[in-house]
């Protein structure tokens, strides 16, 4: 499916759909060239699911699910004709959204219920730390702010991710 893509001066809105809720992606035409990017919120459970069309579901399971969020927002830079490659983006912040773990239940196991927690957040630091050393060695890392919440909409997700980053088209 192609973009849907409404400009309005230096702003630029991509989005899905015959009556979209949301834009995929945001950009802002900078002074000098660059191209500041807004990466929509996104999980790897099923919005990765949708996006990529995967047969499997992800559920809870950081190391699968961070770089499947990522191969989504690659698809869209690539189908936006903006980059190929995330690599080509200097991330300038993450917002992540941490969600509780589905079992077991806190009320019936809080002692299993935190082995989990404590699983899902080593298994995310290891996974977000792996994509950005693998896919960009040579780029800073942005800022991250966390937040841990009951739940998202995507009732597989352990994170869901937002982002900014910019293109430089002139880098020194």
């Amino acid at each position: 499916m192609a973009f849907t893509v409404k400009k309005r001066g230096k702003i630029t809105y991509y989005s899905e759909g015959d009556a979209p809720v949301f834009s995929l992606l945001v950009t802002e035409e900078q002074a000098d060239g660059d191209l500041r990017i807004h990466f929509a919120g996104l999980t790897g459970g099923y919005s990765a699911k949708n996006v990529l069309n995967l047969e499997e579901l992800v559920v809870m399971e950081p190391e699968k699910e961070i770089p499947l969020v990522f191969a989504c927002w690659e698809k869209w830079v690539q189908m936006a004709g903006i980059c190929q490659k995330l690599s080509e983006i200097d991330f300038i912040e993450m917002h992540v959204f941490g969600c509780q773990p589905k079992s077991p239940n806190p009320m019936v196991d809080p002692e299993g219920f935190a082995r989990e927690c404590e699983r899902l957040r080593a298994e995310y630091y290891k996974a977000y730390r792996n994509w950005w050393t693998m896919h960009c060695p040579d780029n800073g890392l942005p800022c991250r702010f966390t937040v841990h919440v009951v739940d998202v909409p995507d009732k597989a997700a352990s994170y869901e991710f937002y982002s900014v980053g910019l293109l430089q088209r002139a880098k020194p």
